[in-house]
């Protein structure tokens, strides 16, 4: 696993956490938790990527022909 991966996960959520701060103090707690839930989209559209990189190297090893 590439070391870029955790610091584009740990990237998405120092800016998405800070937005939230942001958003809260101005006290727009709706927008601040759509952020959040985007945020979380975001990341787990990147996991689902690396998940199926991973069945896909998989497959090619255990491929017979």
């Amino acid at each position: 696993m590439d070391v870029t991966v955790l610091y584009k996960i740990a990237g998405i959520g120092i800016v998405i956490a800070v937005l939230n701060i942001f958003l809260t103090q101005a006290g727009k707690q709706e927008q601040a938790q759509m952020l959040s839930l985007a945020g979380v989209v975001l990341v787990l559209l990147l996991l689902i990527q690396m998940i199926g990189q991973l069945f896909r190297d998989v497959e090619s090893v255990f491929r017979w022909w």
